[in-house]
């Protein structure tokens, strides 16, 4: 019961963080709360037939009142409400326009890479000990695979895609053939969306990026990919594929998974988030960016072997 009383807070936290102020809650639910609140303060259920109780003796020491007759507790009937954590969301001004210098591949991204890196907008939008995150790989990769904004490890080590997510990222490249050196890997957005944090200056959880802020780094991105020059972009998540596509332009991702899109020219496959396999560890569910995978290798060009063809199958 401590363990299930755990998770429950756990995911309240969550869900409050993410900006829910309120949560239907059924009576079965309330009841089985009451109850486990009962057990845990040694209270017994109330009985059908309250026992009786000794008249208090005229002189001598204050009654003991024992557990039996205590009035068991009862909690009120409502629903739980989470009080918003508002954090103040700046203005965020429009992107300022840009020219990348001429040269080659390494001398146009060092100079793109040394301007993001030098925002002042987005390096207010960092805290103190964390990094703005600029994209990496190779400069000569056929595949650049699109996130939509840093974590907590990524903002740590200005490297995108370096967590959990990262290192299962990792493994989709390597059945790919490939290895991380391979491709480039980068965001929608280079800072990792504020949250409130706790009395240590820490942050948990994470927030989608708004519009705004996706729009603000969008055409730093656009340049990674007119620098590198990628064969074929993957959007990684609905927020990335929001954020290449548009806001509004589907409602939900398996609207557009799997299917062939395109932006700043290139042919754009959107799939599911790592951390989507994170949440759901099911053969099925790895099938299903497996198979978007394969088209991806199929229209770069990747030999592909039969045994590849059956993963997770």
């Amino acid at each position: 019961m401590h363990a299930s009383l755990h998770a429950l807070t756990a995911e309240l936290k969550r869900l409050k963080a993410s900006g829910v102020k309120s949560l239907p809650v059924s009576d079965a639910s309330l009841a089985q709360l009451r109850t486990a609140l009962t057990r845990r303060a040694g209270i017994r259920p109330a009985a059908s037939t309250p026992p009786a109780v000794a008249a208090e003796p005229a002189v001598g020491p204050e009654p003991v009142v024992t557990a039996e007759a205590s009035v068991p507790y009862k909690a009120p009937e409502r629903t739980f409400t989470v009080k918003p954590a508002a954090t103040p969301v700046p203005a965020i001004p429009a992107p300022v326009p840009f020219t990348l210098p001429a040269g080659d591949k390494p001398t146009r991204w060092a100079a793109l890479r040394t301007r993001v890196l030098a925002d002042e907008f987005c390096c207010a939008q960092v805290r103190p000990g964390k990094q703005v995150v600029f994209g990496v790989g190779s400069l000569d990769a056929k595949i650049m695979f699109v996130g939509d904004a840093p974590g907590a490890e990524e903002e740590v080590q200005g490297e995108p895609f370096v967590g959990p997510a990262g290192q299962l990222l990792n493994k989709m490249i390597g059945a790919m053939g490939l290895k991380r050196a391979d491709v480039y890997i980068g965001n929608v957005m280079n800072w990792r969306p504020q949250m409130p944090v706790d009395v240590s200056g820490v942050q948990y959880g994470s927030r989608p990026p708004s519009p705004p802020e996706l729009a603000y780094c969008l055409p730093y991105l656009q340049a990674q990919i007119a620098v590198v020059n990628p064969a074929l972009l993957v959007a990684l998540g609905s927020v990335a594929a929001s954020g290449l596509l548009g806001p509004g332009t589907f409602k939900t991702l398996g609207e557009v998974r799997g299917l062939w899109k395109e932006f700043a020219g290139k042919p754009l496959m959107v799939t599911y988030h790592p951390s989507y396999i994170l949440r759901n560890q099911s053969n099925q569910s790895k099938r299903l960016i497996w198979e978007d995978l394969l088209k991806v290798m199929e229209r770069a060009e990747l030999p592909i072997a039969e045994k590849q063809r059956g993963f997770f199958l």
